[in-house]
């Protein structure tokens, strides 16, 4: 079977792929990728072994450039023979969707990362949800990335309840649990990393992965840090990701982050070190306001790092409370106080962290997911 991936940027290829790629070529799957230009696609494309067709999918509502990249998926789809094609992304699902039902696709599965429009408001968020709904209408299946998602997805209508899924207990990849484990790091490269950060004079290093944005909670995220920073000079706040023009951090908060000697914000992380930036971490905090599924918690949970997170859609399914990790308000008082408590109590950390990657092995291993992804390809 031929089978088309639509994204519109590169940079999600290794969170919602992967490995992915390397299963589905030895069970006989041909696989194709359909994105935005970039020397990243590329690199992928060598590095996973798929082919791929460059196609402009904006991010913003264009509807000339719009139309003329759903007119290239479908020359996408006619030439790659594809039998299934899946959408991801709000844009990317919604062009796919449509031109596969153009082009009569028997498969055709809308994976649904989130609900973008959680955190809109007025007209934007009518436009989301009916941009939503038609992705779904269009599907014949609809992959909902967590059990908080699927349940919101129903209450707001956005499809049947007959043509959403969940895949096993949530994600749209799995995590690989042999690349995320303590145990197979080389300590050395640690000990450099944490030397060219300069982190190796903190003893407590309190960390974040993700889009540097408002939704993530980065500003209740540096509030607390600050607060906790005149008690503890001796921890430090590690900031991986990228600073977005999207719902941009406040100029305050982000003058804060570049002036701070203790908050240290890498930018932009390449994917294939990224377990080497948890591995310096002795907390791992989202305060997110929405999420799809955190995949970084996952991975924080696997490499055995007690998580502080958020009840909001997503992440109230990622960690089991009080076992793995505990909740928190969207206050930077309430998430002082929290990362205060794992600061005290170095048995607790452990022993959330020893909890956590048992219930990322039981539950998200990859090659669990990939089975409940190739029922759905075969299901015509």
């Amino acid at each position: 079977m031929n089978i088309l991936h639509v994204i519109n940027i590169s940079f999600v290829i290794p969170y919602f792929f992967g490995k992915q790629f390397s299963y589905f070529n030895n069970r006989g799957y041909k696989e194709y990728i359909v994105c935005s230009s970039s020397e990243e696609l590329r690199r992928f494309a060598a590095s996973y072994d798929f082919e791929f067709y460059e196609v402009e999918i904006l991010r913003a509502i264009s509807l000339r450039k719009d139309i003329k990249a759903v007119y290239k998926i479908a020359k996408c789809i006619w030439q790659s023979k594809a039998d299934v094609v899946t959408g991801h992304t709000p844009k990317g699902a919604l062009l796919s969707m449509i031109a596969a039902y153009i082009m009569h696709v028997p498969v055709r599965i809308y994976f649904r990362h989130g609900l973008v429009y959680e955190t809109a408001k007025g007209f934007k968020r009518k436009l989301l949800l009916y941009m939503d709904r038609l992705s779904a209408q269009l599907a014949t299946k609809v992959v909902c990335v967590s059990p908080s998602v699927y349940k919101r997805s129903l209450e707001d209508k956005l499809n049947m309840g007959s043509k959403q899924i969940l895949l096993s207990k949530g994600t749209c990849n799995g995590i690989d649990i042999e690349r995320f484990n303590r145990d197979k790091l080389d300590y050395s490269r640690i000990e450099r990393l944490k030397a060219d950060l300069g982190l190796n004079r903190y003893n407590f290093i309190i960390g974040f992965t993700g889009r540097m944005v408002r939704d993530k909670g980065i500003i209740e995220l540096v509030n607390a840090f600050k607060c906790l920073q005149g008690n503890h000079p001796n921890i430090a706040l590690l900031l991986v990701g990228m600073l977005e023009k999207r719902d941009a951090l406040p100029e305050n908060i982000v003058n804060e982050i570049k002036r701070n000697s203790s908050i240290i914000y890498t930018g932009y992380v390449e994917n294939a070190m990224i377990e080497y930036y948890y591995a310096m971490m002795n907390l791992f905090v989202l305060p997110s306001y929405r999420e799809g599924f955190p995949t970084s918690v996952l991975e924080a949970s696997a490499m055995e790092l007690p998580v502080i997170t958020t009840k909001v859609t997503g992440c109230i399914d990622s960690i089991i409370e009080e076992k793995t990790g505990i909740y928190v308000e969207h206050d930077s008082g309430s998430l002082a106080i929290a990362i205060e408590n794992f600061y005290h109590d170095e048995m607790l950390c452990h022993e959330y962290g020893r909890n956590g990657r048992k219930f990322v092995v039981d539950n998200f291993e990859q090659h669990i997911i990939w089975k409940e992804i190739e029922k759905l390809y075969l299901e015509v």
